[in-house]
């Protein structure tokens, strides 16, 4: 069989396969519908079998197709490093780098800091995807995640860029109405605002404090995945949030949120993952490295 896919064709796959959509991937790569079919079905024919089953919805792989996507993104990857290599013995990053983390975090703090990076690094791609949920970073295809939290997987290089910690507050007016908790035992007789967010366990808060580490169960009527909606229902007086001190320090400094029980705390450092694979990755340790003394300076 005489194969010859082409890299690009390979790496347009990569992207079918995970926008499941050929719109969604023709928005992306800023083609049309149109080329993105061609491409897909020129792939096929240089490898003699269907990679793809389509629907008028969605697209998912066949057998075929799940053995190329595999290969498809080590070919890739390995292209990549080669140019990471190359661009290292140049001292300049260079290409596509995605990167993931949580939309509060992403927004006020990464966002700035990826706005240096681009200016400093003109010949970097960068693409940012923010989503409050946990991240398969293989699967997804993302170079590094700016996380906040444990990082539970294996196969992962993690390095500590900032630490963090989570801090319990409320708003004056609520505090008014349904008085301070002293301990963490008051906190089940309080409303407490619950959020789903990457690596907080839904409606439980472990916290550290003079005695160590306590678990607590809480609940109320209101819940959230997102942190920025969970945090303006605190300031609107509906309870108490568990927030990092980055994300609710302004609002304790202007006495829009009140911190309570200050003794206890949860350690939520954040942290860049990256899958071990990408360790020679010459863009994403400069990426690592630059808002390591970002996060710190």
């Amino acid at each position: 069989m005489n194969i010859k896919p082409q890299l690009e064709d390979l790496r347009l796959f990569c992207v079918v396969v995970r926008k499941r959509s050929f719109a969604a991937t023709a928005r992306e790569l800023g083609v049309s519908k149109a080329v993105v079919s061609k491409r897909i079905a020129l792939l096929e024919d240089a490898l003699q079998d269907r990679l793809l089953h389509r629907t008028t919805r969605s697209v998912s792989l066949t057998a075929q197709g799940e053995i190329v996507h595999q290969w498809a993104q080590r070919i890739l990857e390995d292209v990549d490093l080669m140019g990471d290599a190359l661009a290292h013995e140049k001292a300049t990053p260079r290409g596509l780098l995605r990167i993931c983390s949580s939309t509060g975090f992403g927004r006020n703090r990464l966002a700035p800091a990826l706005s240096e990076l681009a200016r400093r690094y003109p010949a970097l791609e960068i693409q940012v995807e923010l989503l409050d949920r946990a991240v398969d970073l293989v699967e997804e295809g993302f170079q590094l995640d700016i996380r906040i939290g444990h990082v539970h997987e294996g196969q992962v290089i993690k390095r500590r860029i900032a630490e963090n910690r989570r801090i319990l507050c409320a708003s004056p007016a609520y505090l008014a109405r349904f008085g301070t908790p002293q301990s963490l035992d008051d906190l089940k007789a309080h409303r407490c605002i619950a959020i789903r967010e990457r690596d907080q366990d839904f409606g439980r808060w472990d916290l550290s404090g003079p005695d160590g580490l306590a678990s607590i169960k809480v609940s109320g009527p209101l819940s959230a995945n997102n942190g920025e909606i969970v945090r303006q229902w605190a300031i609107d007086g509906h309870g108490v949030i568990l927030r990092s001190g980055w994300d609710v320090g302004r609002e304790i400094d202007a006495g829009v949120l009140k911190h309570v029980l200050p003794q206890y705390f949860q350690q939520a450092d954040v942290w860049a993952v990256y899958p071990s694979r990408l360790s020679a990755s010459a863009k994403v340790k400069v990426c690592v490295e630059f808002l390591a003394g970002w996060f710190t300076s």
